[in-house]
């Protein structure tokens, strides 16, 4: 498999695969999401399964043109619809679940159910962002800038793992991921977390995260600059050519998310962790980033590289 190093590659790979991934849409009442799910159909990597409003969908004529990769689900309502979706998800029916006009801590209360949910019992939620950067010649694939506020040693282990699996399922034998702070340096009276950042550079040695490179602390620029790192005369083996970022805490990583979305950078998103990708797009986000997100939950949803 040749590695995946934009959007349109990613495109491109899924179309030769021509398989189609089963995308429960809980609540597609927004003409955001019909949109997105519109142009996944066409592109022809996707069955959709609404699950509830029927009768708007089928008013969309864009849509119906599709009717073959198109299923319904009947629910009462978004929470109703929710419920359905991850009874769908046990039931072996859906490959990817996505977010339509439902608020976000309803869909979650659902999927994080400790008796119904989808989420095993070991397993973290967390948030992995896809970003194509001006001037970077490949995706950056980050977290976490929407679910987990500060994460623990083991969150971030966590973090490290399935955006390695994440990478290598993107056509990268051996992920480079750097773990981020302000500076390159370990603090543990003021920054007690840079600790962590060793056992996890030793884990990744060890082969616990699979084939990967992991060095850190690093900061944004010492990780995808090698000019950067040149001048600051540091030597590291992701010579600056980071395929991953792991972000400190939200506040980093979503004010990365928010400032390179403003200046109208390309991304996708979706939790991972839940036994199938959750595709939880924000109001503000473009329909752009909603079809990208749904391609970048079918290439996480798929058992191992083609």
């Amino acid at each position: 498999m040749e590695t995946i190093r934009s959007f349109e590659d990613m495109l491109s790979h899924l179309a030769q695969l021509s398989e189609r991934k089963r995308v429960a849409i809980v609540w597609a009442a927004d003409h955001n999401s019909q949109v997105s799910v519109q142009h996944a159909l066409e592109a022809g990597f996707i069955d959709a399964i609404f699950v509830g409003c029927q009768k708007e969908v089928e008013q969309n004529e864009d849509i119906m043109r599709y009717r073959d990769h198109i299923f319904f689900a009947e629910a009462n309502d978004a929470d109703d619809a929710a419920h359905r979706a991850v009874a769908m998800v046990h039931e072996g029916k859906v490959d990817i679940l996505m977010k339509g006009l439902i608020n976000t801590d309803n869909l979650l209360h659902v999927v994080l159910n400790k008796q119904t949910g989808i989420l095993p019992r070991g397993r973290v939620l967390t948030h992995i962002t896809a970003a194509q950067l001006t001037g970077y010649d490949k995706l950056l694939f980050f977290t976490d800038s929407a679910v987990i506020p500060y994460p623990t040693q083991e969150q971030r282990i966590e973090q490290v793992r399935y955006v390695a699996d994440l990478c290598r399922k993107m056509g990268i034998d051996e992920p480079r991921i750097a773990l981020n702070h302000c500076t390159e340096k370990v603090n543990e009276k003021y920054f007690p977390f840079t600790v962590g950042y060793l056992d996890i550079k030793e884990m990744a040695k060890r082969g616990e995260f699979g084939p990967c490179i992991v060095d850190g602390p690093l900061d944004l620029k010492t990780s995808i600059s090698p000019e950067s790192l040149r001048i600051k005369g540091i030597d590291s083996p992701l010579g600056g050519q980071s395929d991953a970022v792991i972000f400190p805490d939200i506040e980093a990583g979503n004010a990365f998310y928010k400032a390179i979305t403003f200046f109208h950078c390309d991304t996708a998103g979706m939790l991972v962790g839940p036994t199938v990708p959750v595709v939880l797009p924000s109001r503000a986000d473009s329909k752009r980033c909603k079809f990208n997100s749904l391609a970048l939950a079918a290439m996480m949803s798929s058992e191992a590289k083609a």
